[in-house]
């Protein structure tokens, strides 16, 4: 048997296996799920040594295990699976000019300011609210696991939605265009390392910008501060003026739209 070469397409095969891994790592960190891997690792490995020494039966066995076990994957990692794709289609959508070029932004100004009196009324009060306003991204999922309302922006709406005894405070309001389409929507978790300060409603806004290029307000229902998330980063104790000019910024599409790094300064 002779040397076989390494090839520059054996090292780009390398780096792309390595990069899946660091993926799969990244996208279940925090999860049980490296155990499961882990598990399933040793049982190939096992399988490999098996088959090399001839051990029909058991090699049999393992190897109709490997095969189901895929479709044990799929279903195991039906969560990571969906985020991945999620994080695919909202990477495609930020090239996808057409779209941008045709979709509707004409009316989107006129509701960012019943969006901010309503956080600032809340922040006043101390009210907790978690507000999703969508661009391109597919919010089908996050829609359906709420309470379908599809009304008109306005602030009482809002305030009402966020009110401490009202049944839909619970979970994010998603606004889509102008309408306020979905309420008490349960939002993913960040899986990344961040502050103990931060609360549920802020790491929720953060796994949601991780996964779309939605914004995502936040009202504290400690400290009243609005924070703001979008693309993974989150800025908080953001004034109402301050809210206006990126909300204008990112909604309007005259208009320069700033980079992740500015809503995080």
């Amino acid at each position: 048997m002779g040397f076989v070469p390494f090839t520059f397409i054996d090292f780009i095969d390398i780096i792309l296996v390595a990069a899946i891994m660091y993926w799969i790592y990244r996208a279940t960190k925090g999860t049980n799920a490296p155990y499961i891997i882990s598990g399933i690792i040793v049982i190939y490995l096992l399988w490999v040594v098996v088959r090399t020494l001839n051990m029909e039966l058991l090699s049999t066995i393992l190897g109709q295990f490997v095969s189901v076990g895929v479709i044990a994957l799929i279903i195991v990692f039906q969560p990571e699976i969906r985020r991945f794709l999620q994080m695919i289609g909202m990477r495609q959508k930020r090239f996808n000019f057409i779209t941008r070029i045709f979709a509707r932004e004409d009316d989107k100004s006129a509701n960012i300011l019943p969006i901010v009196t309503a956080c600032r009324e809340m922040a006043e009060t101390k009210t907790g609210a978690l507000i999703v306003i969508g661009q391109q991204s597919d919010l089908t999922l996050i829609i359906e696991g709420g309470i379908a309302l599809d009304a008109r922006i306005s602030t009482p709406l809002i305030r009402n939605i966020f009110f401490k005894n009202a049944p839909l405070h619970d979970g994010a309001a998603v606004i889509v265009g102008d309408r306020i389409v979905a309420a008490k929507c349960i939002l993913p978790v960040t899986q990344s390392d961040v502050p103990k300060s931060y609360g549920t409603r802020h790491r929720a806004a953060i796994g949601m910008s991780e996964i779309s290029d939605a914004i995502i307000i936040v009202v504290s229902e400690e400290t009243g501060g609005i924070s703001l998330a979008q693309g993974g980063q989150l800025r908080r104790d953001v004034d109402p003026q301050r809210l206006t000019q990126i909300l204008q910024r990112y909604l309007n599409v005259n208009r320069k739209k700033p980079r992740s790094s500015e809503v995080a300064e």
